[in-house]
């Protein structure tokens, strides 16, 4: 088939870009012709407050890849559209109901005339405005059929539109870097929140559990800022955490994060809200255990007593408890014991064909 991925790639950043490049390696790998139109501005900056772009690619760039859509340039949405009506299939990568103007400006060009797939990384905003549910329900009800990552976004996506509803684990799309180091038998007494710090991520929760936690241990939070600075600063004060709370506020390139996992005994995923996420399986590939909450895909990735824990998802003591476990005597050198990176090939064909076969669906 040929088709067309609209959405992110290099020079953007972060999990979306990687997604969609490696969703196009993998399907031109498939025998697909494959083409990704992404963006030559996406979003003007005041709505993603953080870095957008990057000077070095993280991984291969797909050779196939256009960068003609432009958020000041409504009649480039419509002209992209047109320009792919002889598409088998146009997939629409949606991460954020900000891209749903254009995206209505690309229907709008093909007039119906190849099958539309919305890929929907979150089906709505963890963190919701007014005008986030209406935008989706124009755009999912203008598609032909709609792809999420688990059940639940299913059940969400099916209140807001009639169209075919298909359910696909979202396989790794890692950045690539160099190899991780070594892991030595030392326990560091430190731990990792990695990522974009927004409420959802939960790091408030994680700091008041730190404080009643084991009061050696240590913990680097490595990550852009969604709402600044001043406000974890002045919990950490308020905790007294400030000689056990490292800062490593901006985004953090893929060769800084091995030594970022390396320097740590486990990744805390504190979240109060979750669809899917890689960050379990980054840290497995790095040979680190997670301690994660019960929401989204989580408790599916990690086994629990095995290479991480689990635990209630805005509950200080329920975090702070598992803490102390995973550092009981024995268990943080047991547990990354049973950390295996995995086989993702079979994820990627199950979500290759869960994709493809949604144009049997809508035709």
């Amino acid at each position: 088939m040929r088709i067309a991925i609209v959405g992110p790639a290099f020079p953007y950043k972060g999990g979306g870009a990687h997604h969609t490049t490696e969703l196009a390696h993998r399907l031109a790998a498939a025998g697909h012709d494959v083409v990704i139109e992404s963006w030559r501005a996406q979003y003007p900056g005041f709505l993603y407050p953080g870095q957008q772009t990057i000077s070095e690619p993280e991984g291969e760039p797909f050779p196939g890849t256009h960068r003609r859509l432009d958020w000041r340039r409504p009649d480039g949405w419509w002209r992209t559209g047109r320009a792919l009506r002889s598409c088998d299939l146009v997939v629409l990568a949606v991460l954020t109901p900000v891209q749903v103007p254009a995206y209505l400006g690309i229907l709008g060009g093909l007039r119906r005339r190849t099958p539309v797939v919305a890929l929907c990384h979150n089906v709505l905003p963890h963190e919701r405005k007014p005008y986030d549910e209406p935008l989706m329900k124009r755009l999912l009800r203008g598609v032909d059929g709609v792809l999420v990552h688990s059940e639940a976004q299913a059940d969400l996506a099916r209140t807001i539109t009639e169209r075919p509803v298909s359910v696909a684990e979202m396989p790794a799309h890692l950045p690539t870097s160099e190899a991780p180091p070594e892991h030595d038998a030392k326990v560091r007494r430190r731990l990792l929140f990695f990522g974009i710090v927004r409420p959802y991520k939960g790091l408030d929760v994680l700091l008041r559990a730190l404080a009643e936690g084991p009061d050696d241990v240590a913990l680097t939070v490595a990550g852009e800022f969604w709402g600044g600075l001043d406000g974890t600063r002045e919990l950490i004060d308020s905790l007294d955490l400030t000689s056990r709370v490292e800062l490593r506020p901006g985004y953090v390139p893929a060769a800084d994060v091995p030594g970022l996992f390396a320097a740590a005994d486990a990744l805390v995923l504190p979240y109060r809200t979750a669809t899917a996420s890689q960050n379990v399986w980054m840290a497995h590939e790095y040979g680190l255990p997670v301690i994660a909450t019960d929401v989204g895909g989580f408790a599916a990735q990690i086994r629990d007593g095995v290479d991480g824990l689990v635990c209630t998802p805005d509950d200080v003591p329920s975090l702070a408890a598992a803490l102390r476990r995973f550092y009981s005597p024995g268990e943080p050198e047991r547990l990354r014991s049973g950390v295996r990176p995995v086989d993702h090939g079979p994820l990627w064909a199950d979500y290759l064909d869960a994709l493809t076969a949604l144009t049997g669906a809508v035709r």
